[in-house]
């Protein structure tokens, strides 16, 4: 979001991010108790609009005390809201201290608001040909936005110009005034019209346009809503003027008197003494508009919190080489072989790791220092480069020693580019992309990019800044080598650079440290394996599947069309919208941001209780999908020199610890369907061998019996006894040889929902149920099991208080929302509270008996290997001869990777093929 110009005005609306960061930064104090949180969420979000924009105008606007014109207009303006808590209202004077040491310019005006100030100040810079970027969180400045002026939401990285503010909110800027009158401001007590909210008002909007034109069509407005709109008229322009920024304020601000100056350090320290921001004061030589960072050397005690990230680094002289002769090599060679620990990166052909070649090796030893040695760049001119194989033959000693640490980001995808060169990479210790995902799976994503500009606050150069974008991208072969030697050493830097930051906070945190030594880190080898190894695919099945669903889907449609009286497209929600709303006149149960009548999935699902053509049409989609992603597309990805299908297995991605994969995704070929199960029978192995596939039975129960410590939970599990049919007999009150099938279908829903936080109103949906019935089941189920409830309890509580929940194994899953206002989102992450510390447990539970099984494997000898990892299922493909052993091995190593107060159950099936095994 990088902005390079000298005519952009930055306009930041200080009061809005300092109430936002109060309530989204934890609680920090410094020595002498003064709270700190909202002065380091704000200072945060001003040092990052500084970074992104390179231009000397940005100026930052606040609320002055006491009442505007808005008051005089109407008496009862912000009459309900609350007064500023106090932890709020001492953090200003310092915030606005701050800023002025930074050399910001710092606006107060009275008589006005913060908003019109910003609007005078953005439309006067507008007309003498500046491009405006507004600050804010605030809705109500949309209404300002022009094809000169737009907005930025710094505390979640999102801007919005004229095409955003449509998409928002279903109108355009100069329609917000009247959208803003129509749906009233309860927090600012502006009257709107009763029961009109954000799709109503933009409905009106979209066919009417203006407030104006829509209240001489008031009687047009049929039922309640209409005579709602009708008693409103009286108040509608009073409305409409308290929402309209006023951008006519007499200000006497040149241009001039916006930007920036050169910061007064003096006072700069002065005041990160006085707030404990200890970390910034250490680099402000280096980089005297930092960002604070809380924690390690300060009195600001959450360095674990979602929250934080690290300052940027004091500014580095960086010292980049692109190695071109022998000698340069063999002194780098020699600085790696004495090296502790070196960073170490591939530029590659492909991002296929099964396909790709290596076209250069970057490495870093000390901060700020790399080289990059181009191998494989082919373009018209380029320059001589040494021998990839002689490089590659030099460095293998050292990448193949296990007892020379590496480092690396995603070092996984770098040891199979090495692999595809006969090198067998060993010794990695660290990887910067697993570091920042144990430390914080929520908190950014975990490309290096991202990384650096969140911890580093440096922006790096990016893949498409050197080798262009789209279709006119071009591969790094092709990349000229003085662009491609300062982006692959930055790589190898920054890579260095991370480790050092993100380390040093893991270390802080010993159970998470461990955590990512004892099971992360070990896996990537594991996981290098299984990739390796791949899965054998009998293309010719899933041809004459691909073949059966193509004739199912179109006896489907055939059916479809019939129950619509005409021909539609299956595949189009415009058409589907046409003939179920329109056509056939179904109850419209969701909306789109729009206002048109939802057919997403969830939609459909419910009207096909009901009704057949919406049943029709999610059965079509359903083998459309499993053709398109499947039968059709698994061929494609066998891979020419292995005869396999080689998946790519993901650490970092889901925030509970769970692998995911891609290319192809494993884990979402359905198990209970036919279709499903058939693309399972394409999986096969090899003659003389078996697919063996060992799954753990109801893992997440078993873990919240142990987490619970519910003494009905664990007598059910100690004994062996079916959980469903126990909770059937319990909630239902029968004895246990009198729980019917469709008891015991209900009590799994329970059982299951519960864990997953569904309401009475999620579980009454799926059984079939009134809401008041749900109730009555749920209520009688804690009653039954109360440790669950109280669990459930406390698991929301602690998570309330610390802003996290852990697994079994340290591993943390931060809770933004855990507290939030939104009622939504709030219970969005109790939900995720609850379940988060099952789901976790069980990933970092088949990730140890991942582990343990490879080593096994490696150590005994045996011929089989480790070929697919599922949900809670990990595949094999044995050798007949040795099936019963490896299986009681399998199931006993699987068994013993976690000590729970109740027996882990590993269910094992053998077969020729996958579905057989399962």
């Amino acid at each position: 979001m990088s902005a390079h110009s000298a005519n952009t005005l930055i306009l930041v609306d200080g009061s809005s991010f300092l109430f936002r960061a109060f309530h989204a930064v934890p609680p920090l104090s410094n020595a002498q108790g003064l709270p700190t949180n909202a002065v380091y969420g704000v200072s945060n979000m001003l040092r990052k609009l500084i970074n992104d924009y390179d231009t000397p105008y940005v100026t930052v606007v606040f609320d002055a005390p006491g009442k505007t014109f808005r008051h005089d207009l109407y008496d009862q303006y912000k009459a309900h809201r609350p007064p500023m808590p106090d932890d709020l209202r001492v953090q200003i004077e310092p915030l606005h201290e701050l800023i002025r040491a930074l050399g910001l310019p710092l606006i107060i005006e009275h008589g006005v608001e913060a908003d019109d100030v910003l609007g005078s100040l953005a439309q006067n810079a507008a007309r003498q040909g500046f491009h405006v970027v507004i600050s804010s969180g605030d809705k109500d400045m949309a209404q300002l936005v022009t094809d000169r002026i737009t907005l930025e939401n710094s505390m979640t990285n999102t801007r919005m110009d004229i095409a955003g503010v449509e998409e928002k909110f279903g109108v355009k800027p100069e329609q917000i005034i009247d959208y803003l009158a129509l749906m009233g401001d309860a927090v600012d007590n502006i009257p709107g019209v009763p029961k009109v909210g954000p799709k109503t008002a933009a409905k009106w909007l979209q066919q009417y346009g203006t407030l104006d034109n829509l209240v001489a069509h008031a009687d047009e407005i049929k039922g309640k809503i209409g005579d709602n709109l009708r008693e409103a008229l009286p108040q509608l322009p009073l409305s409409q003027e308290l929402t309209t920024i006023k951008c006519d304020v007499a200000l006497h601000y040149s241009l001039d008197d916006l930007k920036r100056r050169e910061p007064d350090i003096a006072a700069l320290k002065q005041q990160l003494g006085s707030l404990g921001f200890s970390s910034w004061l250490k680099t402000l030589n280096g980089n005297a508009t930092s960002a604070p960072a809380a924690g390690k050397g300060t009195d600001n005690t959450v360095a674990d919190s979602p929250a934080n990230s690290q300052e940027p680094a004091a500014a580095l002289a960086k010292e980049y080489q692109t190695l071109l002769n022998q000698a340069e090599f063999e002194h780098w060679l020699a600085k790696l072989q004495q090296a502790e620990l070196f960073a170490f990166d591939t530029e590659t052909t492909s991002l296929n790791y099964s396909d790709a070649e290596i076209v250069g090796v970057s490495f870093a030893v000390t901060a700020g220092q790399a080289a990059y040695v181009p191998l494989a760049h082919d373009y018209p001119e380029v320059p001589n480069q040494l021998d990839r194989q002689t490089v590659l033959d030099a460095l293998r000693p050292l990448l193949e020693d296990p007892n020379k640490p590496k480092l690396g980001q995603n070092l996984k995808y770098d040891a199979h580019i090495l692999a595809n060169h006969g090198i067998k990479l060993r010794g990695i210790q660290h990887d910067t992309m697993l570091e920042s995902y144990v430390l914080n799976s929520t908190a950014s994503k975990h490309n290096m990019d991202d990384l650096a500009k969140h911890y580093l606050g440096v922006d790096t150069i990016h893949f498409e800044d050197v080798a262009g974008k789209g279709a006119k991208q071009i591969g790094f072969q092709e990349v000229p080598i003085e662009q491609a030697g300062q982006y692959a050493a930055e790589d190898a830097d920054i890579t260095l650079r991370l480790h050092q930051t993100l380390s040093a906070q893991l270390q802080q945190q010993p159970r998470l440290w461990g955590l990512y030594r004892e099971i992360e880190i070990p896996l990537i080898d594991v996981l290098v394996r299984i990739e390796e190894n791949g899965v054998l695919i009998d293309s010719a099945m899933l041809d004459q599947q691909s073949l059966e669903l193509a004739n199912r889907m179109a006896g489907i449609e055939q059916q479809a069309h019939d129950l619509a009286g005409s021909a539609f497209n299956l595949g189009s929600p415009k058409q589907i919208q046409e003939i179920l709303y329109e056509r056939l006149k179904l109850p419209v149960l969701k909306k789109t941001p729009k206002g048109q009548p939802s057919t997403d999935e969830s939609v459909l699902q419910e009207l096909a209780l009901d009704y057949g053509l919406p049943k029709l049409i999610l059965e079509f989609r359903g083998m459309s999908k499993l053709k398109s992603t499947y039968t059709e597309k698994l061929p494609q990805q066998i891979n020419r020199r292995t005869g396999r299908v080689h998946t790519s297995y993901h650490q970092a991605v889901a925030a509970t610890g769970r692998l995911s994969s891609s290319d192809p995704n494993l884990q979402n070929i359905p198990i209970r369907s036919e279709e499903g199960r058939k693309i399972r029978q394409a999986f096969i192995a090899p003659p003389g061998y078996k697919i063996v596939a060992a799954d753990y039975s109801q893992i997440e129960l078993r873990i919240m019996a142990h987490l619970s410590g519910d003494a009905g939970l664990l007598a059910a599990f100690s004994q062996g006894v079916d959980v469903h049919s126990a909770t059937a007999a319990e909630v239902f009150e029968v004895g246990l040889d009198q729980v019917t099938p469709d008891l015991r279908r209900s009590a799994k829903a329970i059982n299951f929902g519960l864990i997953y936080g569904m309401s009475a109103f999620g579980l009454a949906q799926q059984l079939g149920l009134s809401r008041n019935q749900a109730q009555a089941y749920i209520d009688l189920y804690f009653s039954r099991y109360p440790g669950v409830k109280q669990y459930m309890d406390n698991i929301r509580e602690q998570a309330k208080q610390q802003g996290y929940v852990e697994t079994l194994f340290g591993r943390r899953l931060y809770l933004p929302d855990i507290n939030a206002r939104n009622a939504a989102q709030r219970q969005y992450a109790e939900r995720t509270a609850i379940n988060a510390p099952m789901q976790g447990t069980a990933a970092d539970i088949i990730k140890r008996a991942m582990i343990a099984c490879d080593a096994w494997i490696r150590d005994s000898g045996a011929d089989l290997k480790m070929i697919m990892q599922v949900h809670d299922e990990l595949v094999f493909e044995v050798a007949e001869p040795h099936l019963n052993d490896c299986v009681t091995k399998i199931r006993d190593m699987m068994s013993a990777a976690a000590d729970l107060h109740v027996p882990l159950l590993v269910e094992v099936g053998c077969g020729e093929n996958w579905d057989q095994a399962h």
